[in-house]
Formats: structure tokens, sequence, C-alpha cells
């Protein structure tokens, strides 16, 4: 069962890469992987490999509020993660809950990433989730490539009130034709003139260097 999700992105251009990454992956993703409500914990890399993505498939995002996460989290991070995390700009963090009633657990086969976070004028907020979920997402849905797609909508307090999330097969998925045939519409450029916010991160699965 992901009934929510946790999504972490950086710039770290300007961190010590080696670090960064024997970071994410010896202390950081192994901690939140060990909480009680988390599931899938996968990173990503963008930005031609300066951004990294973290996605964490959560139960539910009250999660996020339990007692093993808060001892790890927040103003409890280590000494580690508050120096590595102060060398980078963070890109977006969003904790978000599952728009519809599917378990979004992420596919174990993707090796490419898509992650659209928005938010969008209130008075509009009503057609723009008739055209995310009668239009837009079923027709990214449908294209060769993509293996599955979900929204979110962000907790209160939250930078951003909307995520779409794409798993796809590989990032170039992205800009294939099939891609920019369904993700354009009378409907979407009626749309797009009231996003606000905007962040589009496409990445690629990342894969630890051997040794």
């Amino acid at each position: 069962m992901a009934k929510g999700i946790l999504i972490a992105a950086f710039d770290f251009s300007n961190a010590h890469s080696d670090e960064f990454h024997d970071w994410y992956d010896l202390e950081h993703l192994p901690e939140r992987e060990a909480v009680p409500g988390f599931g899938a914990c996968r990173r990503w890399i963008g930005g031609g490999g300066n951004q990294s993505v973290a996605t964490y498939d959560l139960d539910t995002v009250e999660v996020l509020d339990s007692a093993p996460y808060r001892a790890i989290a927040r103003g409890n991070l280590s000494v580690w993660s508050k120096r590595v995390t102060g060398q980078c700009q963070r890109l977006l963090r969003f904790e978000g809950v599952l728009i519809g009633n599917e378990d979004a657990a992420a596919p174990a086969v993707a090796r490419g990433l898509l992650v659209n976070a928005m938010n969008v004028a209130p008075e509009h907020e009503e057609e723009f989730n008739a055209w995310y979920d009668e239009e837009h997402l079923p027709g990214l849905r449908a294209v060769p490539g993509t293996l599955n797609a979900w929204r979110y909508r962000g907790r209160p307090g939250s930078a951003h009130r909307y995520v779409a999330i794409y798993y796809l097969s590989d990032s170039a998925v992205a800009g294939s034709d099939a891609w920019k045939a369904a993700a354009e519409s009378e409907w979407t450029e009626r749309m797009r003139p009231h996003f606000r916010d905007h962040v589009r991160i496409l990445s690629e699965a990342y894969h630890r260097p051997v040794a």
C-alpha cells in the first residue's frame, strides 16, 4: 500500500559528489528505509548529473509525523546530513497525499522519472483538476514507455499544492513524439497560463558505481 509520497530534490553542484552519494547511499536512505511505513526509497539523477531526486513511497503521509521518522529528520538530522545538505540547493521538497484510490508503489523496472510540481490560480483550480484527471494524466499514461503515473496533493503548508509523477521505461520517453502529442491540446493551452511556481525535473534511475 502506498497512499503518500515524499520527494526531495537537490542541486548538488557545489557539493563533493563522492561524499554526496556516500551520504545518501550509506546513511540517509538506509535511515529512512528502516522507518515503519516507508516503502520503496529510490534515487534518481538529472540535470546533466548535478540534480538528485529521491522518492519515498509512504503507506500514508502521516508516517512523516511518526516518532521513528522525527528521530532522524528535521531538527534531528545527523551532523553529516547537515553538512552535506548545507552545500546543496534545494529544488523541491514535497509531502503529498495520493489523489485517487490506487496503490501508487513505484514500478521497480522504471529507469526514468518525471516530476511536475506546481500551484494553480485558485479561481481555476476546479478546472485544473478536471483537466488533469480527465485528459492530461490519462493521455500521458497511455504513451508507450510510461509505466504509470499518479497525482498528489500537498499537505497544508507545502510550497506546491500539486505534484504529478511519471515513471518511465527511460527518460527519453518524455521527449518522444507520442509524449508531445499527448501533452499538447487546446485544453492544455487554456490551462497553462494559470500554472504557478512550476518545477519540472526529468531524471534517470541512479546506480551506485561499482568499486
